[in-house]
């Protein structure tokens, strides 16, 4: 790494201009082996009045779930919490057709699409319902591919219309005091805000953020090399604030949390190990509360607002794309509902016919 730092051009710094690695995602079989519980969902038993689950069917279908993962992975290195959030959704429909209609994945018709989709989703979120159905489609696509059906039957099934989702962001001066709350006269204060300055400066995901390694740090330029999703690599430039705060978090910190180990893991838990998504979310929410917001907060709602202050500040949808790492254009419009509102209620407060 090489220091000297450049600026940036929006309020605290995110300016305008690559999932984490092959081993984060790891080999989806051998994941699933590793933590079945986790990986393989699904009920241990029927419920009081359906047929047992059928063997037979349900180790067909495993080793065809276990086929179509070790494929994705190997196609698109999806990560592992994809991973594991396809599987689930298999398996929960796999052991459901093994008890119902007695029959494995790739014997699917598309009437039991409809039953499953009518016993299971009554009730129930249209986002949640297309999302399943979203893997549903991509796993018969591939068995088509593979040969190992003769139909599509997901062809004539249709996603559930949702309503318009608009993430939820905060103000620019709550960010100023999350950003503020933690304590930077202790090793664990310092890297906290040096963590929370570089994901609103950059717009980072969470697992982007705690996968970082040192090298990945271009501290000359000010730029992070990222590992996106599907293994993609993007530059995201971080600002003059940002760079402030992890230049001292490396100076005077992250020894401290080192001692004696050796590792290029960038931010490090107090016992000196890779931090983790779990250990970050709870580091926001405690400065959430410290900072007195009271509204729901993620670790993803800095990099919400990331992106709504950026298009505040007049940034082009496109270059926020890309610093996001959105495949799709599609996605990043949703930011500009939130800009668009608030304007809305900056007229509404402030012209006098508001």
């Amino acid at each position: 790494m090489s220091s000297s730092r450049s600026s940036s051009s929006s309020p605290r710094s995110p300016a305008v201009p690559p999932a984490a690695s092959r081993a984060r995602g790891g080999s989806p079989v051998a994941t699933a082996a590793a933590s079945p519980s986790a990986a393989r969902t699904g009920p241990a038993a029927a419920p009081s009045g359906e047929p047992p689950v059928r063997s037979a069917e349900r180790e067909r279908s495993q080793r065809a779930i276990d086929a179509f993962i070790e494929a994705l992975w190997i196609e698109e290195g999806l990560s592992r919490n994809t991973q594991l959030a396809y599987r689930r959704d298999l398996q929960l429909l796999a052991d459901w057709l093994a008890a119902e209609p007695g029959r494995a994945l790739d014997d699917t018709r598309e009437q039991d699409l409809f039953g499953y989709a009518s016993a299971r989703h009554e009730g129930g979120k249209a986002t949640s319902a297309n999302r399943r159905l979203s893997v549903f489609k991509r796993y018969f696509r591939w068995a088509l591919r593979e040969r190992r059906l003769e139909r599509d039957p997901t062809l004539k099934l249709s996603a559930a219309k949702q309503p318009l989702r608009v993430p939820k962001t905060l103000h620019q001066t709550q960010v100023e005091a999350l950003l503020d709350a933690p304590d930077v006269g202790t090793a664990q204060g310092l890297r906290d805000r040096a963590m929370l300055e570089l994901m609103y400066a950059s717009g980072l995901r969470v697992t982007e953020l705690v996968t970082l390694k040192s090298v990945h740090v271009g501290l000359r330029e000010a730029v992070l090399r990222v590992t996106g999703k599907g293994d993609k690599e993007r530059l995201v430039p971080f600002g003059e604030e940002a760079h402030t705060w992890l230049m001292r978090y490396l100076q005077e910190a992250r020894p401290q949390l080192l001692s004696a180990r050796n590792t290029d893991d960038l931010f490090l838990s107090r016992f000196g190990q890779a931090m983790t998504r779990e250990t970050f979310w709870r580091i926001v929410k405690k400065y959430a509360a410290v900072a007195g917001i009271t509204s729901p907060i993620s670790p993803h709602t800095l990099r919400h607002a990331f992106a709504t202050h950026l298009l505040n500040h007049g940034a082009d949808l496109r270059a926020v794309q890309l610093l996001l790492g959105h495949a799709d254009l599609s996605t990043t419009q949703i930011y500009t509902h939130v800009a668009r509102e608030r304007l809305k209620a900056l007229h509404a407060a402030h012209h006098p016919r508001g």
